[in-house]
């Protein structure tokens, strides 16, 4: 019986069984769900609408699956630090902390692994979070980025979903390759996302040496309420390090928490990590002049489209006193934005202006804002009230607005920028996908021995995988992007060139 019941978790293991009749996708409350692919927006260039039910619902459970780490971002180490502006950029932005050469805000960072639990080594192969919190004096902002500059989704609707295949199996609780490439081998706009996780850059040697990305399409809007995308970059002033497979071996042997480490003795020692920000800036007119969409953020800006404004630098110059008073509760949301930046209509940030506070209020507690670590540094005056832990120490009668015992606190000069809209409500992917050409040219762009090893590291990973039709579909999305690169894999792999062509031949006009 227990030889019966090996092999039948084997043969459960070895792939998805293909049903007749499969039932369909529900809500939690038995509702059946017309698309699971793409969420309701006001239009094709509207922002993602609230009465996404599914959508809510979908996130909202999936951001209470793990007490108390993080679902994502589980292992971190962070420090404090100081911005220093460049220059007036009112042109721009109302944005305080960038209105004067030379004003400086001050800072808390958060680097991280992304899908790795809080005790795992800080060597294996993952993107890194690298999370900005800016204590403005106009309210806190917080840029949370990574150090690739694209993802590997499009649509929030997806992020559960992506995340359940990356994590370890609930099953055998091993992460498992078969479950994340059948996953996207579904998803062909990942394709550039998982070639740059797969290459050199795939395994940073330190938190310090690593750049930074906000990934997303964001807006700055100046104090006449115009506004120009933006995408944020922040370049490491000690240079760009990373480590092989053999050497993340090494060095995991030696200190499972290298970056972590090499954080702490260099701040302690004096040598204070900098980095310096910039914003690509693209004129809203300009948005349909791409062969993609530039709110996409499975795609980067060529810098001759969309020119970098260099905006200042930050230093790390303080370790935190206490690690789960600062650097574990300390909590960042993409929402949290002062007046002069606001969020894009990009799908994949739309859902997490909602997921990541709303994981917050559930990991930490309603009243999160107001640890130390989270508080601003300017005046908060708002009418939200009691709740665990809440320390607001209020003493007025009036919790509510508007009252005749206080005039308007209205403030007309910082109300959102305005965005013309058009079509119906909707529920379509993007169009202008161009899923593959940026991971082409990424990898015709690297030397030839950067080549082997993406190949290399890609194809120890999807070797593994058993079910013949999932490995094609992968080989042939990087076909699709480069015939070298797809026939280099397929040889590895042992796929056949002519199978996976086959696999993707609908997607092959990109």
């Amino acid at each position: 019986m227990k030889t019966r019941s090996l092999l039948l978790s084997a043969v459960l293991l070895s792939g998805p069984a293909l049903a007749a009749n499969p039932p369909p996708l529900t809500t939690d409350t038995g509702a059946t769900v017309g698309t699971n692919q793409s969420s309701k927006t006001a239009g094709p260039r509207g922002g993602i609408l609230l009465e996404d039910f599914h959508l809510i619902e979908k996130l909202a459970r999936f951001d209470r699956e793990r007490i108390p780490e993080r679902v994502v971002h589980a292992r971190g180490a962070g420090a404090y630090g100081v911005f220093e502006s460049y220059g007036n950029f009112s042109h721009l932005t109302r944005a305080s902390l960038f209105a004067n050469k030379g004003k400086k805000t001050p800072m808390f960072v958060r680097f991280s692994t992304v899908i790795h639990p809080s005790g795992s080594p800080e060597t294996l192969r993952d993107p890194r979070g690298f999370a900005l919190k800016f204590y403005t004096d106009d309210g806190n902002w917080d840029l949370v980025g990574n150090n690739l500059p694209v993802f590997f989704i499009r649509d929030a609707i997806k992020f559960p979903d992506m995340v359940h295949s990356l994590k370890p199996s609930p099953v055998t609780n091993k992460q498992d390759p078969n479950r994340f490439f059948d996953f996207f081998s579904h998803l062909p706009e990942s394709t550039h996302m998982l070639t740059q996780v797969y290459s050199d850059i795939g395994i940073p040697a330190n938190y310090r040496q690593m750049n930074g990305h906000g990934v997303h399409a964001f807006k700055f809007v100046n104090a006449k309420g115009e506004f120009k995308y933006v995408k944020f970059n922040w370049a490491s002033q000690q240079g760009v390090k990373s480590l092989t497979n053999e050497e993340a071996a090494r060095v995991a042997g030696e200190d499972h928490q290298n970056a972590t480490t090499d954080l702490y003795t260099s701040i302690g020692a004096g040598k204070f990590p900098s980095w310096e920000l910039s914003a690509q800036v693209l004129d809203p007119k300009d948005l349909d002049s791409f062969a993609f969409n530039p709110l996409d953020p499975t795609k980067v800006w060529p810098e001759d489209r969309a020119p970098s404004v260099k905006l200042g630098k930050f230093t790390l110059n303080k370790l935190p006193d206490n690690f789960f008073e600062e650097t574990e509760q300390a909590a960042f949301s993409p929402g949290v934005q002062p007046s002069g930046i606001e969020p894009s209509e990009d799908r994949l940030l739309q859902g997490r202006l909602f997921s990541y506070a709303d994981t917050q209020r559930y990991r930490v507690g309603a009243n999160y804002q107001s640890l130390p670590v989270n508080r601003a540094r300017a005046s908060v005056n708002n009418n939200n009230q009691a709740g665990a832990m809440n320390v607001a120490n209020t003493k007025s009668d009036v919790n509510y607005e508007p009252s005749i015992a206080r005039e308007s606190q209205e403030a007309p000069q910082h109300l959102f920028s305005r965005l013309p809209l058009s079509g119906t409500s909707q529920q379509q992917p993007i169009e202008k996908t161009d899923n593959f050409s940026q991971a082409g040219a990424f990898y015709a762009a690297l030397d030839p021995a950067a080549r082997e090893r993406l190949v290399k590291n890609l194809a120890a990973d999807l070797g593994q995988v058993r079910d013949a039709r999932v490995k094609a579909r992968m080989v042939g999305h990087f076909f699709v992007a480069n015939e070298e690169y797809g026939t280099k894999l397929a040889k590895a792999v042992n796929v056949k060139v002519d199978d996976a062509r086959a696999a993707v031949a609908p997607l092959a006009t990109r």
